[in-house]
């Protein structure tokens, strides 16, 4: 993955850790939904990583 993409994805998972860590405060539901971003963000990155090597080895 180039360094401006892996960038992106640590920005943005830390935007939405950081939306969910202020919304448990406030409304449960609402904090539930950004922690089920936070892990949809995350792990679109490492899917995203994993299918751009395999692009490069093969």
């Amino acid at each position: 993955m180039s360094k401006p993409m892996a960038l992106l994805f640590a920005v943005v998972s830390m935007l939405l850790m950081s939306a969910t860590a202020v919304s448990i405060s406030y409304n449960g539901w609402i904090a539930a939904l950004f922690f089920i971003l936070t892990i949809g963000c995350i792990g679109s990155g490492f899917i995203v990583s994993a299918k751009m090597r395999r692009r490069r080895q093969g």
